[in-house]
């Protein structure tokens, strides 16, 4: 097991979760915040995660008030932002840090696999980690990047159909990321052959 799925938090409520019960699931870490200029991502990650829930991906929100003091509420004030004005249906845990000797483990796990452009550090509210369904890290995105610009990177990690029936599966090789190569090798259906490096 990796050791990701060892690790363990707290939902907003208080209810531990096992990172387990993610098993077999792509996972989106999220650091968030309620006063944040990113704030407005919310809507976009459940956007998300309407789409592909069904398909096996969770998203998990994790409040921080480590930038800027924009998360200053407890879990009610959370709830509002998060719930009410959102519309979140994804877990969200209680807050948490997500930077120096009090990080969370499962952030200082995610810090250690995956560093940013200035390293390890999480730099702003809305950082991103997708995490494949084997337990292992696989991509981290800046805050600046929008939800729905993860779903190159997320559809790899299963077989999916877009609307003209096309199956996404992944392909090893140096083909330009995210350019589909068009093939007919299940039966009559074509299938996007997205390259490994896409993630």
């Amino acid at each position: 097991m990796s050791e990701f799925l060892k690790l363990s938090a707290n939902s907003l409520r208080g209810k531990p979760v096992a990172m387990s019960d993610f098993a077999g699931k792509a996972v989106l870490v999220v650091n968030t915040a309620s006063k944040c200029g990113f704030t407005p991502q919310y809507a976009g990650l459940e956007a998300l995660y309407q789409k592909y829930k069904d398909q096996g991906l969770v998203i998990l929100g994790f409040p921080c008030n480590q930038f800027g003091g924009q998360e200053p509420g407890g879990v009610t004030e959370i709830e509002q932002t998060c719930l009410i004005n959102y519309g979140v249906s994804f877990p969200m845990f209680e807050k948490i840090d997500v930077n120096g000797p009090s990080a969370h483990p499962i952030y200082d796990f995610l810090t250690r696999r995956l560093s940013g452009w200035f390293g390890r550090r999480i730099k702003w509210n809305f950082t991103k980690f997708l995490v494949g369904r084997n337990g292992e890290p696989l991509k981290r995105f800046a805050p600046t990047a929008k939800p729905a610009a993860l779903e190159p990177s997320i559809r790899v990690l299963w077989g999916c159909r877009n609307r003209a029936g096309h199956i996404f599966l992944p392909l090893v090789g140096n083909c330009p990321p995210y350019f589909p190569l068009i093939v007919k090798g299940f039966g009559t259906t074509p299938c996007v052959l997205y390259p490994h490096n896409a993630l």
